[in-house]
């Protein structure tokens, strides 16, 4: 198997999952700004994989099988890192609806797949709003939560950060839930068929 440099691009992605979690958890005050780093330096390759790919044709299956899987692990581990630091009821449930939301939808887009349908839920528009502002509020979080929920008081705008990542991450836990209604509403036809035969 040749490796793509987009293909190579996600594997730095995952590299860089189990750095994030140590640097957020080292006993620095520096700690926070390394851990926004990492994770922003995660989302980049994001947009920069799929770009490349698309300008220099740079397609393989693997790297098709591995991009949102790579997405979903750094997602999903910038969520539970943060809620283990700033432990509230609402930031686990917009945590829950998120990470709940993408196994939900990995699910229905596989057995579209077997049904030969995949390419009827393909990633919508807000879909693409959501993942945005999903990054956006992860990376003010990280900014501002710490392990041992303290406030950074050391942090410039520290607070204020908080109260965009926390807003915006409840957004993103609602454009989540539309998004995979957007999905379910596209796919119930044939999931309502399959079920009839």
């Amino acid at each position: 198997m040749k490796l793509t440099v987009p293909t190579m691009l996600t594997l730095l992605r995952i590299v860089l999952i189990p750095v994030l979690v140590l640097v957020f958890y080292l006993p620095y005050k520096w700690t926070n700004f390394a851990a926004a780093f990492i994770f922003a330096l995660a989302s980049i390759t994001d947009w920069l994989d799929g770009w490349i790919a698309r300008r220099y044709n740079q397609y393989s299956a693997f790297g098709a099988f591995l991009d949102p899987v790579a997405d979903k692990l750094m997602v999903a581990t910038a969520l539970v890192i943060i809620v283990q630091g700033h432990h509230t009821v609402w930031m686990a449930l917009w945590a829950a609806v998120i990470i709940g939301r993408e196994i939900a939808v990995s699910a229905l887009r596989e057995w579209m797949a077997e049904l030969g349908q995949r390419a009827r839920v393909a990633v919508a528009n807000v879909g693409k709003i959501k993942t945005v502002v999903q990054m956006v509020a992860l990376l003010c979080l990280l900014y501002s939560v710490t392990p041992d929920s303290q406030a950074r008081a050391d942090i410039w705008l520290g607070e204020q950060i908080f109260r965009i990542g926390d807003w915006l991450l409840a957004a993103a836990a609602l454009l989540t839930l539309w998004s995979g209604f957007e999905y379910l509403r596209v796919a119930w036809p044939v999931l309502r068929d399959d079920v009839r035969s």
